[in-house]
Parts: structure tokens; sequence; C-alpha cells
């Protein structure tokens, strides 16, 4: 009996997955890092500021 092989296009499919993951992963680090990140700081700065505190 001859060992069954891997074919190319499995192969191919799994590095396009890959590169799929990464790119996801670099895609929530973005939003991470320019979409919520900057609504923690000002938040953070006018909270600091005594903004949401009775007067």
């Amino acid at each position: 009996m001859a060992k069954k092989t891997k074919s190319k296009k499995s192969k191919a499919k799994k590095v396009v997955k890959i590169k799929q993951s990464n790119e996801l992963l670099g895609q929530k680090f973005a939003l991470l890092l320019f979409g919520i990140g900057p609504i923690l700081i000002v938040g953070w700065f006018l909270f600091s500021k005594g903004f949401f505190d009775s007067p």
C-alpha cells in the first residue's frame, strides 16, 4: 500500500488560514489601539479633572 501524502491544495489552505488569522489579530489590535483606546483615555482624563463629580 502506498502512503498518502498531503496535496499542495491542503497545504495552501493552511497557509491562507494562517494569513487570515494574522490579519484578524492585526485588525483587533488596531481597533483596540485607535478605536477603544482614545475613548478610554478621554474618559479617564475627564474623570481625573472632576467632570463627572456632582456640583
